[in-house]
């Protein structure tokens, strides 16, 4: 008897709590928790493709700027070379005293004209 009850308590220490019911319960659940990742896996999936056109339009939508900025520089460069040829126009006939003479000469002139206007008047 004593060889019996040393069989059971092996068995015991082997399947201890493990019954076919909690084995079949296990399965169960493995299968449970297999379909549990799949969904968040398909989950995870639709974020990371809505992520990737997130990017890529921010992609694009930057390049778009850079090209903007791009042609707004070069129209700034364009005309400030456009109005420093300007100014250096007006200071090159400034500086002469010709012109001078002549810029008081045409300011005389007008200054005499509204003169004779207001005293005609």
């Amino acid at each position: 008897m004593n060889s019996r009850r040393d069989f059971r308590s092996h068995r015991a220490a082997l399947f201890d709590g493990i019954e076919e019911g909690a084995i079949r319960s296990s399965a169960y659940s493995s299968q449970i928790h297999e379909h549990e990742n799949d969904q968040a896996m398909d989950s995870l999936h639709d974020r990371v493709s809505v992520l990737k056109r997130l990017t890529g339009d921010i992609h694009e939508e930057v390049e778009n700027h850079n090209r903007m900025l791009d042609r707004m520089g070069n129209d700034m460069d364009a005309s400030r070379g456009f109005l420093s040829g300007t100014v250096d126009k007006f200071k090159m006939v400034f500086e002469t005293k010709a012109s001078r003479r002549m810029a008081t000469m045409v300011a005389s002139f007008i200054a005499v004209f509204f003169l004779i206007y207001y005293l005609t008047k």
